[in-house]
């Protein structure tokens, strides 16, 4: 059956936007969303802000990061005065919903990610499992038309986007989740991602169906679209008006602070661990990465996702090898790491907090791994090439799955293996949340080399995570003000590329990590409004599916049916 055209088709391919959305989703990690965590009671303290950084490390490395220089003078009232807003944020998002329990809290964002995803999973039918299938051949490019100019090998897309998901909050936020939770975290962060693939469905699926053109022919899509049109349809246009510009708000407060500055301001004191040189001279780096992101963003979506393609795939692999080359050399221990993971998501020890403390951290490290629910990954995969919005939210559920599932199990056992996270001499490091450095020190225990290895990653990561994120930004300040807007964003998103290097207020950089986790306020209540719509699309697709009416195309390139 000929598949129904679309004017959109030609844009951008899949392949080159799950590889953006990857790297967002991956890169930005939980750093940058936790950083103002402890301004409200929360689960845990989370990773530390910019003033007491990841730092990496392992045994010959010394753990003695820089210390930063406090703010003064203008800089530091500014800081001050945010750091108040901070606060009353905070205290709403991390509103502890355990507040009678002073041995656990459980974070209202949490929450409000994780039951998202349980609803959606059961609304959608368990789509995160009976289209997993289906998801790998639709990326293998079996239901593309090979002949399509732009495109490329769905199977190297896959490839691809396995290597680039692997970012900051897959290096240090599965350590902090062994550290304060035991092997039995991992566990449930497993099944927090299974769950988070059916909240990346839906909410990708709504990003297609409701894309529209610009003024240059671009596609414009994402929360900020089925908000305002999806609302419209269902009578509340009003509502829907009021949630897309709030959503479009926050993703650009949050492109400036967690996805730009901090990424910067992490990285770089990242970075002094093995370059000393950039202690005291912050702002050279600062001028480099603004260089280098300048020579990206300006080319929009196409040179964000093609310099993605080649930059980060490198060190993603370089990871995943270590983190094999570890879990082999162990592999007699590997059924026992395995079913120590298991047991102790049930029967944890005490001192993880037993078993709600166990299933919470696994579930908010999760959260904030894969970004399920956050509304940016929908602003990407609205550009994909495809005709079907369903089989693009199809293609998208394998991003939780490799970030959460694959990476972030590789990573666990090598935290297990080495036992790093109960170790004494690494208590200093459990104790700062720094879990970059807790990921170094278990490596370096098998590979002596890796924690430099480690390091430069942490700068790609960061880089591929700011160029990802100024796309979701420009498409945001594009939808609010019109097309004139996206040259002007791009140039202020430069600026505070500069300023991640040299401002040490780490209030005014919390302040854009919590735009980011705001995101998903919106974002999720209008998925659930329009939940009913994804459904039909999704049964009517099925149907056609099941009954093998989608022309399909073969290794060499021929059409099948």
């Amino acid at each position: 059956m000929p598949e129904p055209t679309d004017p959109m088709r030609r844009r951008v391919p899949r392949a080159l936007v799950l590889l953006s959305v990857l790297i967002g989703a991956g890169s930005l990690g939980p750093e940058p969303v936790l950083a103002a965590a402890a301004a409200a009671p929360a689960m845990v303290q989370e990773a530390p802000g910019p003033g007491a950084p990841d730092t990496l490390g392992s045994a010959p490395l010394t753990m003695s990061p820089a210390a930063p220089v406090p703010p003064s003078g203008f800089q530091a009232r500014a800081d001050a005065a945010v750091g108040r807003v901070n606060a009353v944020i905070a205290a709403v998002f991390f509103f502890d919903l355990l507040f009678w329990d002073d041995a656990r809290t459980l974070p209202l964002v949490v929450t409000w990610l994780v039951v998202a995803a349980v609803f959606l999973t059961l609304r959608m039918g368990f789509i995160n499992l009976r289209a997993f299938k289906h998801a790998i051949a639709v990326t293998r490019g079996r239901y593309t038309n090979p002949d399509e100019p732009g495109d490329v090998s769905h199977f190297g897309a896959l490839s691809t986007a396995l290597s680039a998901t692997v970012g900051l909050g897959n290096i240090a936020g599965v350590a902090i989740a062994v550290s304060l939770g035991g092997p039995g975290a991992t566990f449930w962060m497993i099944v927090a991602g299974l769950l988070g693939m059916s909240t990346k469905f839906t909410e990708c699926t709504l990003g297609q169906a409701y894309r529209e053109l610009d003024a240059q022919g671009r596609v414009l899509g994402g929360p900020m679209q089925y908000l305002s049109k999806g609302l419209a349809e269902r009578g509340a246009a009003g509502l829907g008006r009021v949630l897309a510009v709030l959503f479009a708000l926050l993703c650009i407060g949050g492109s400036f602070g967690g996805g730009n500055s901090f990424q910067v301001n992490q990285s770089m004191n990242a970075l002094q661990e093995t370059v000393p040189i950039l202690a005291d001279n912050g702002w050279a780096y600062g001028l480099i990465m603004t260089v280098l992101v300048g020579i990206v963003i300006i080319g929009g979506i196409r040179r964000i996702a093609n310099v993605a393609d080649k930059v980060v795939p490198l060190m993603a692999i370089v990871y995943m090898t270590g983190a094999l080359i570890v879990i082999l050399t162990n592999l007699s221990r590997t059924p026992a790491a395995l079913i120590s993971i298991v047991q102790q998501a049930f029967t944890p020890n005490a001192a993880y907090g037993g078993f709600i403390g166990v299933l919470v951290v696994g579930f908010q490290r999760a959260a904030f791994s894969n970004e399920a629910g956050a509304g940016s990954a929908p602003i990407a995969h609205s550009a994909a090439r495809t005709d079907y919005p369903v089989r693009e939210g199809i293609v998208a559920l394998l991003e939780p799955f490799i970030d959460t599932v694959v990476i972030c199990t590789m990573t666990a056992l090598v935290i297990v293996f080495s036992g790093a996270y109960e170790n004494p001499l690494y208590a200093d490091l459990v104790e700062r949340r720094a879990g970059a450095a807790l990921t170094s020190r278990a490596f370096g225990e098998h590979l002596a080399f890796f924690p430099y290895v480690l390091s430069f990653a942490v700068f790609m990561f960061a880089f591929s995570t700011m160029i990802s994120w100024s796309y979701y930004g420009e498409r945001c300040a594009v939808w609010l003000f019109g097309l004139k807007a996206s040259l002007p964003y791009k140039l202020v998103f430069l600026v505070f590329v500069f300023l991640g290097s040299i401002v040490t207020s780490t209030n005014i950089l919390d302040f854009g990590d919590l735009m980011i986790l705001g995101m998903a306020f919106p974002n999720l209540l209008g998925v659930y409004i329009l939940s009913g719509k994804v459904r039909s699309l999704l049964d009517e697709y099925w149907t056609k599916y099941r009954n093998d009416q989608f022309a399909t195309y073969d290794v060499h390139m021929k059409l099948r049916g």
